[in-house]
């Protein structure tokens, strides 16, 4: 089982974590590894009555750390920081076990993850209000920040550990408590992280975890709570609608990072071997399972053959297999009807046209493994100019003139990530500020940091994680007029 694997077996949790106590579910549900689809771990399977009482208990337990001063705050934070990055290697063999990603990956993702806990240990002291100018001699405005209630939190497993901390560390840094229901297809992360933050001193009842196949029950409760006062999530838009309507009857504050489409705008005058690098960084990360991952290839004709060339040079160099084999550079699809629906984007292509440099197809043998793919010869009415695939295919469109490639990249209903390749400084600026993303990298790709505004515009969500933005979600503005000043 999982915990041999581990040189700190206790931190393998299998049961639910409510007010600081492991809780039992009626049932429990099955956590597979999919490169090999062995058993990992039989989980707590909790439910909406599990998520009633987590809520309860967090609002009891926010009453007192809501008074807990920011340096106090601050130091349980930065002791929860250093506990996760102590035990780098075991949350990365956690993460690998269960959702697949290469461990070089994995152990990047914890300390991309940790890095959350540590930036926000640090802004909790750094939650400043403003004195207004006075409208009148005899009164005093001040504006104070304060938190915004018991937060609700539904994370995706595709980063299980990183999109965790981007949400519970703000919130307990601006001194809400926070109740998580975690992907179900990786709870072992979440609930790893849990310990740790126990460990580290976080009272009981600030983080709550409800591990669970019945995500539509749980989500239910946690957007109809009246004592839940913001619903953050990350997934498909989809589920992100759903979840805005039922939290707009209670007028909750949402913060929403969905889906995304992002495009890879590669120039006549770029780097092509940068471009190329850049493109294999942002497409292929987790086997394509990203929101930021490349989604449509966007190359100028001029160099379009000279760029596929290049691309499927490199990507026929990947190595398919289990994350642990240090060989290995390419993990599996997270489920066998991820596979699937890859596929079915894929045969749409080609069916109409598409061209295939490399892969194509479902690779043989055990585990979720789709082959990394290149294809060719993209048009506009084929299924993948429009949908997020979810998988290691890198679709190649061409263009013939920058007002062309802006109208390409802009015509989808998300907003998350773009990214330009180019070296005409003119370009830049006139591309970057057409383009209708929340994020814009240029001849770059590698662009998440926890000191940065992750999140987009359209259908690709609302709110932002990380950097000093990232906290104002969870506070609420509160004027105070003192009145009966003497002069």
């Amino acid at each position: 089982m999982i915990a041999e694997m581990l040189r700190d077996p206790s931190l393998v949790k299998t049961k639910g974590l409510i007010n600081g106590q492991w809780v039992e579910g009626l049932t429990t549900f099955e956590v597979e590894n999919p490169s090999t689809t062995q058993p990992l771990a039989r989980v707590a399977n909790l439910g909406a009555e599990d998520a009633q009482r987590a809520v309860d208990a967090a609002q009891q337990a926010m009453e007192q750390w809501r008074s807990v001063t920011a340096k106090e705050k601050s130091s349980l934070l930065r002791r929860w920081f250093d506990l996760v990055m102590e035990h780098q290697d075991d949350l990365a063999t956690l993460m690998t076990a269960e959702q697949g990603k290469v461990f070089s990956e994995a152990r990047g993702e914890v300390a991309y993850g940790a890095s959350y806990i540590e930036w926000f240990a640090e802004e909790a002291k750094r939650i400043y209000g403003d004195i207004l100018p006075a409208t009148t001699s005899d009164r005093r405005s001040l504006v104070i920040r304060q938190p915004v209630g018991v937060v609700a939190a539904i994370t995706p497993w595709n980063f299980p550990l990183a999109m965790i901390t981007r949400k519970v560390a703000p919130a307990l840094a601006a001194g809400c408590s926070i109740v998580l229901k975690p992907a179900a297809e990786t709870p072992l992360s979440a609930l790893a992280l849990a310990e740790l933050a126990q460990r580290a001193g976080i009272p009981d009842g600030l983080i709550n975890v409800i591990p669970g196949t019945d995500a539509a029950a749980i989500g239910q409760v946690l957007t109809s709570h009246p004592l839940v006062k913001k619903v953050t999530f990350t997934g498909s838009t989809r589920v992100g609608k759903i979840l805005m309507e039922q939290s707009a009857r209670g007028v909750k504050r949402t913060s929403m990072e969905l889906g995304g489409n992002a495009p890879v705008m590669v120039f006549e005058d770029a780097d092509l071997d940068k471009a190329v690098a850049g493109v294999l960084a942002v497409k292929y990360r987790n086997a394509g399972q990203t929101c930021i991952c490349a989604n449509r290839i966007l190359v100028q004709q001029s160099i379009y053959e000279r760029f596929l060339e290049k691309l499927t040079a490199k990507v026929s160099e990947f190595v398919l297999g289990d994350g642990f084999d240090a060989s290995v550079t390419a993990g599996p699809l997270i489920t066998g009807q991820a596979v699937n629906s890859v596929d079915t984007l894929v045969k749409d292509a080609v069916g109409k046209g598409a061209g295939v440099c490399i892969g194509g197809k479902p690779a043989n043998g055990k585990g979720y493994f789709y082959e990394p793919t290149v294809l060719r010869d993209l048009t506009a009415d084929m299924r993948l100019a429009k949908e997020e695939v979810f998988g290691p295919v890198a679709p190649v469109f061409s263009f013939e003139n920058e007002a062309e490639a802006v109208a390409m990249a802009n015509d989808t209903e998300f907003g998350l990530a773009a990214y330009v390749f180019t070296k005409d400084p003119s370009r830049i600026w006139r591309v970057s500020e057409r383009l209708e993303y929340g994020m814009v990298g240029v001849n770059e790709t590698g662009i998440s940091s926890e000191m940065i505004p992750f999140g987009g515009v359209k259908e690709s969500g609302q709110g932002r994680e990380g950097s000093k933005y990232g906290l104002e979600d969870y506070t609420e503005l509160k004027y105070i007029c003192m009145g009966d000043i003497e002069s």
